[in-house]
């Protein structure tokens, strides 16, 4: 702890002793570009090996976070003999150590809570009251992460009415599933704001922003016109739970927790990683898997779209801009939408467009 300030400090993670070893810190919201990234960088070159420095920093740093972890969990694992592990804190959210230990422990089963990190110690603390020191039996398993606020459809119609936007409504959800899956083909961008929003840093289906995985220009039209950022910056691949084993290398976690709620990292499978080029970066992905008795909708267009291109995959991110929360109400999603190159946006059975045409 003698390196770093976080616990103490406002404005930094890190001290004058963590300076002292590696030497001063990146200017903030300077652009990250290195000889590798794909930018130009003629008459840049310094900044580039510069920042390859901060890059080579964080990788080591990374890497040794896992070992650490990884000499964690096979300690618990001999020491105590069981098969589950549980991991809270912010850590926990690291999705390249949770594919590691995932692969690389006797652990049969690892949960992380969705929230896993400072926010979580609410739902926390209310468990060991619960548990601890009232006694009550322990039942509930967090299936799911959709656990905040939801919105009535007529205060969904009133945001909209109130920004004069074109919308359509659907009684039938299956008809909208099709409209968005054609959408898609089509190369458009699709913003999804449904139900309860997820509880934790991930965006899992309820705030969400999609598109076509089979193209890799999607990657740069979603980082450079909807959110905003560096271009080598990845998206997350979200499938189907049966029809994940046959894209990703899931190893022995099929069905478990982490894939669910976006925490780990798992290897592309080389004959797939051609066929999804926009969400696998590296030959990985840190995907999500859904089930349809868990988000019925999610789930149907994500296996439309896989009926009607034989690929059973979507881009999910977050449905915010740069330096943005994710959204939460009408009037957020409306704005984020407005204010980007979002095609489309669903809001509950509501199919908004800005042309009054999804063509």
């Amino acid at each position: 702890m003698d390196y770093f300030s976080f616990h103490y400090s406002l404005n930094h993670t890190y001290n004058q002793k963590f300076l002292d070893l590696f030497g001063p810190a990146r200017e903030p919201e300077s652009l990250f570009f290195t000889r590798t990234t794909g930018d130009d960088i003629k008459g840049r070159e310094k900044e580039a090996d510069l920042n390859q420095y901060y890059a080579d920093i964080a990788a080591s740093i990374q890497v040794a976070t896992e070992e650490i972890l990884l000499k964690i969990a096979n300690n618990l694992h001999r020491e105590t003999g069981m098969k589950n592990l549980v991991m809270a804190g912010g850590v926990a959210l690291n999705s390249v150590a949770n594919g590691r230990i995932m692969r690389e422990t006797p652990f049969e089963q690892v949960f992380i809570q969705p929230n896993a990190g400072d926010a979580g110690g609410a739902l926390g603390a209310a468990l060991y009251v619960w548990h601890v020191l009232l006694g009550k039996p322990r039942r509930f398993v967090m299936e799911h992460p959709y656990y905040g606020e939801s919105f009535r459809e007529d205060q969904i119609r009133r945001s909209l009415e109130s920004q004069g936007l074109y919308y359509e409504r659907f009684e039938d959800v299956d008809k909208l599933a099709d409209r968005v899956v054609d959408a898609l083909q089509s190369q458009k961008v699709i913003g999804l704001f449904q139900g309860r929003f997820e509880w934790g840093p991930r965006a899992l289906g309820n705030r969400s922003i999609l598109a076509d995985p089979r193209h890799f220009e999607m990657k740069e039209l979603v980082n450079t016109k909807i959110k905003f950022r560096e271009l080598f910056r990845p998206f997350a691949p979200v499938v189907t739970e049966e029809e994940a084993p046959k894209w990703f290398d899931l190893g022995k976690a099929t069905g478990q927790y982490p894939q669910r709620f976006m925490q780990m990292v798992s290897p592309v499978f080389p004959e797939a990683q051609g066929k999804i080029p926009a969400v696998s970066h590296m030959g990985t992905g840190r995907l999500q898997t859904v089930r349809r008795e868990l988000n019925p909708f999610y789930f149907d267009v994500t296996n439309k779209f896989g009926q009607a291109t034989g690929v059973p995959v979507l881009l999910n991110t977050s449905f915010n801009l740069r330096a943005e929360p994710i959204v939460t109400t009408p009037a957020n999603a409306i704005n984020t939408y407005l204010n980007s190159d979002i095609d489309a946006l669903v809001m509950d059975k509501f199919l908004v467009s800005k042309s009054g045409s999804m063509s």
